[in-house]
């Protein structure tokens, strides 16, 4: 098949829909098919089709700068120009650039399929609104109106995201198919570093940003009765670091901060201690995943905006939403029980399984393949 994705957001892989996207190209080709994407990632390859970014006047520094989001300006003789040489055409999020590349697809007559990878709690949630039903409930209208009722199909990466969108009315087919964890990302014994050989290392990987929470797990570790024998390692990048690295250094907390290449990343996994998700909007997380495919037990904040809940195997490896207290008190269960956690590591080694990379790919492949059917026999009706 000769597929294109359509996204504004691609480039560095510092967020959980630029590495999804990478991984579903590199999935595609690794069977053969043509990918081409549509985006503002600059790149040599002729396979990525460079979009300027919009601007956004004064509010350009604050959603391309200090949110690090860079949303595409629609070309639409470019996009017309892939659009028209494609089989399939996927769309990944319903900003401007994704509703013009549905309307050239309907004008042209391809195929296209959809994906939700944004809520509307994660745009609110800049404004600090997140739990401001009104906005969050209008911009669900809005996203329907102007991308996925014209859509057949939409991926929804949990079960969470598609009884969302079943609870805002969108009357589609929700194919729920998990973003999925590479194998590369398995159990392996590693060595502590030397000057974490005594310490209870405790790891989170997300962006430094409002929403992901990282100050409710400052705050476990600070109420912690073994603050002290407790290291966290904060992976990532982001608008709050040096705020978050402040807040580390007046409350004599033990912690790590640093961007991890995927070799970095995977030995610290794997002689990571715990891992800790208190992030309260999460379509999945990637990152979650990895961890646990590696056997790291996880803490996930247990948030009604979250889907991330769906790991946890047990009333330990949940935590009441925000409350760092709570968090505090199952940080310190973990700790002092080292031979549970041992057996929930071999659980989470094999629960993983079920979202393998490979598996995921071809079901989001048998997606397109619907699509594309349920079109041809429309078109041949007529």
């Amino acid at each position: 098949m000769n597929v294109t994705i359509v996204s504004d957001v691609f480039g560095e892989q510092n967020n959980g829909t630029t590495i999804t996207i990478k991984r579903l190209i590199d999935g595609l080709e690794k069977r053969k098919h043509n990918v081409k994407v549509i985006s503002t990632f600059n790149s040599s390859n002729d396979n990525f089709i460079t979009l300027q970014r919009r601007n956004f006047g004064i509010f350009d520094k604050f959603i391309n700068v200090k949110n690090g989001v860079e949303l595409a300006k629609p070309n639409e003789s470019k996009m017309i120009d892939v659009i028209k040489e494609s089989d399939i055409v996927h769309i990944v999020l319903p900003f401007k650039t994704g509703v013009v590349a549905s309307k050239i697809c309907l004008r042209l007559g391809k195929p296209f399929t959809t994906a939700f990878h944004c809520p509307p709690e994660v745009i609110s949630g800049q404004l600090g609104l997140q739990n401001f039903e009104p906005l969050n409930s209008y911009l669900y209208k809005r996203f329907y109106k102007k991308l996925y009722s014209k859509a057949n199909r939409i991926h929804c990466p949990t079960l969470f995201i598609a009884n969302q969108l079943k609870k805002h009315h969108y009357k589609k087919l929700n194919y729920v198919i998990s973003n999925g964890v590479s194998d590369f990302f398995k159990k392996k014994f590693v060595d502590k570093p030397e000057n974490l050989k005594d310490k209870f290392v405790v790891l989170y990987i997300a962006r430094y940003s409002k929403g992901k929470k990282h100050k409710t797990l400052l705050d476990a570790v600070k109420y912690s009765k073994y603050r002290d024998k407790i290291h966290l390692i904060l992976a990532g990048k982001g608008p709050e670091k040096d705020k978050l690295i402040k807040y580390v250094k007046k409350n004599k907390i033990n912690a790590t901060f640093g961007f991890y290449n995927s070799d970095e990343l995977l030995d610290i996994i794997n002689y990571s201690d715990l891992y800790v998700h208190p992030s309260e909007i999460e379509v999945e997380s990637i990152s979650c995943l990895e961890a646990i495919a590696c056997g790291l037990v996880p803490v996930i904040s247990n948030s009604k905006k979250s889907a991330t809940s769906q790991f946890a195997l047990s009333y330990n490896n949940l935590f009441i939403n925000s409350d760092s207290q709570d968090l505090s008190k199952k940080i310190d269960y973990w700790l002092e029980n080292p031979q549970i956690k041992d057996k929930f590591s071999k659980k989470y080694v094999e629960f993983a399984k079920q979202f393998n990379i490979d598996k995921c790919i071809d079901k989001m492949i048998e997606m397109f393949k619907d699509e594309i059917e349920d079109f041809n026999n429309v078109k041949n009706k007529y």
